[in-house]
């Protein structure tokens, strides 16, 4: 890796600190966790955090609402990347990349489901509407993909099996560490088999 490769690589020091946030926020609970904390964590100290957030709740509102902004727009690359890369090709190639887009979120953002899971509802009112617009647009984009792999399922099986599948995938914050099934890799295709297997399981039988 060159240089600069490197440099484009490394994470900046506000990338840093919502990393360490994150994951004290998951171990501690928001209110469980210090600024002065989060400052020791990147090697800052606290009021220096200052300087690249001016609080705690900015930083959540930066987690919560950027990784739904970050999944929405990574769905719809992966969409568009598919599409163009095999133009007319089979739909469950362009499902199989959403869904290995999620797989790497479940598996490498686990602190990130915590937080959403018990912190959403301490955003203000205009950042908890944003993420909530974005979750139903990424859902939106799942269920058109399903609905041109699966042409027999409703829209309304499609989202709820949709749904379903979110659950399935980020349950991975109870699931252990990936190495507990000898490594990530197979970690995610086993997410990957089951995911598609209840779409599979979806459709009606005649």
């Amino acid at each position: 890796m060159t240089t600069s490769a490197a440099a484009e690589a490394a994470p900046t020091r506000r990338e840093q600190i919502l990393r360490e946030a994150a994951r004290l926020f998951a171990e501690r609970g928001f209110h469980g966790v210090g600024v002065d904390e989060i400052g020791a964590a990147v090697g800052i100290s606290g009021p220096g955090l200052y300087r690249h957030f001016p609080g705690k709740e900015a930083m959540l509102a930066e987690l919560l609402v950027g990784i739904s902004s970050r999944l929405l727009h990574g769905g719809r690359r992966r969409v568009e990347e598919a599409a163009q890369a095999r133009p007319g090709g089979p739909p469950g190639a362009v499902l199989d990349s959403l869904i290995d887009g999620h797989i790497d979120f479940a598996l490498d953002d686990r602190a990130l489901i915590v937080l959403h899971d018990r912190e959403l509802d301490r955003l203000r009112e205009s950042d908890r509407k944003l993420v909530r617009q974005f979750q139903r647009q990424y859902v939106e984009l799942w269920v058109g993909v399903v609905r041109d792999a699966y042409p027999e399922i409703t829209e309304a099986e499609a989202r709820a099996s949709v749904h379903a599948v979110f659950g399935l995938l980020n349950s991975t914050p109870h699931l252990g560490r990936p190495g507990a099934l000898s490594g990530r890799e197979p970690m995610a295709a086993l997410l990957h088999r089951l995911a598609r297997g209840a779409f599979d399981a979806a459709v009606p039988a005649y």
